[in-house]
């Protein structure tokens, strides 16, 4: 399967640059995979959709404020963005600045100093800090937003899903942005049940696939985990005829990632984990029911996900349709429910 078959053309100014107020009045594309059918509605009204017994999953995780800046010995800049953490003191890194090389040490002002101590691919390092470093990041670092949006976020808890818990991510689960906590309770209230995963997000994530075949690409790892008590509440709804609805793609990593730890009629297991599922049209989905999602950047493992899910010809005429209707692309865009 060629990667160019992942792309499409969209203007600049359907990039969103700033979230809708509040989180849930953003709009919402309805796909039925079935019939190829596209309705227009709003998030406000994603209730309408589902049904009592159907459960909402989605991921918990925080983003950390992973983007930081130290300075050589020299003087000189250079900009640390935080990938993820092998040690609590040694972390893989993105560097941008001149001639950052193994045994140089930087420091960071107000921080622990840090020492690169391998050279990876590309600009990505293997760094050694003096001391943990997430206890440092709340008052040195700052919200590592996607280099597409230009504008600056005047409230960093807007790259934040308000569920949020577990810090640990590179980038945002953005499906979950619209969500405000007023309309989750509202959703519960109608006997939408709700589950809680965690996927910490790489940024390896928005990275388009850069080879031919898109089999060919070596898709990155993330840690995820499902307790046992989320397990069986994922299981129980499935076993009842409940549908289970994830929010995001990250989120249907993880679900259909713990389907290979099911046992007996069970749909998930318990898990804990690194997970390198790279999931391509053709794909057999054993868990997730229905998806909530955002806009895919072209040639992404995410947009060959939705494909995989929705099938690749009616996604890319719903992408077409959402330009048609001057839909908001991306992190702070629009929201999509395929069903």
């Amino acid at each position: 399967m060629k990667t160019s078959q992942f792309d499409y053309n969209l203007p600049p100014e359907y990039i969103a640059q700033t979230p809708v107020e509040p989180r849930h009045a953003s709009r919402l594309l309805i796909l039925n995979r079935s019939s190829g059918e596209i309705t227009h509605s709003h998030f406000y009204e994603l209730g309408k959709f589902l049904q009592r017994g159907d459960l909402l999953v989605i991921n918990k995780t925080r983003v950390l404020p992973a983007r930081i800046y130290a300075r050589k010995p020299t003087g000189g800049k250079v900009e640390l963005l935080l990938l993820r953490s092998l040690e609590p003191s040694i972390w893989r890194v993105l560097v941008g600045g001149k001639r950052v090389k193994r045994g140089l040490v930087l420091q960071i002002p107000n921080g622990p100093n840090a020492e690169i101590i391998e050279e990876l691919s590309g600009a990505e390092r293997l760094v050694n800090f003096s001391e943990p470093i997430v206890p440092f990041l709340d008052s040195i670092g700052e919200m590592p937003l996607p280099l597409y949006i230009h504008e600056t976020l005047e409230d960093p808890e807007r790259y934040q899903t308000v569920y949020s818990k577990e810090s640990g991510s590179a980038a945002a689960p953005t499906a979950g942005l619209h969500f405000s906590e007023e309309y989750i309770e509202k959703l519960k209230s109608k006997g939408i049940l709700f589950a809680e995963v965690t996927l910490h997000v790489g940024l390896d994530t928005f990275a388009p696939v850069t080879e031919e075949k898109a089999e060919d690409h070596k898709i990155h790892k993330e840690w995820c985990r499902v307790t046992q008590e989320i397990a069986d509440l994922i299981n129980q709804t499935h076993l009842s005829g409940g549908r289970i609805v994830a929010v995001g793609t990250t989120t249907v990593r993880v679900l259909e990632t713990v389907a290979k730890y099911a046992y007996q009629e069970c749909i998930v297991g318990e898990f804990a984990g690194m997970t390198d599922l790279f999931i391509l049209p053709g794909f057999q989905f054993r868990v997730v029911d229905a998806l909530v999602t955002n806009f895919h950047l072209p040639h992404t493992t995410l947009l060959m996900m939705v494909s995989a899910f929705a099938g690749m010809e009616r996604i890319m005429h719903a992408y077409q349709t959402a330009i048609q209707e001057n839909y908001r692309f991306y992190s702070f865009g629009d929201a999509m429910l395929i069903m």
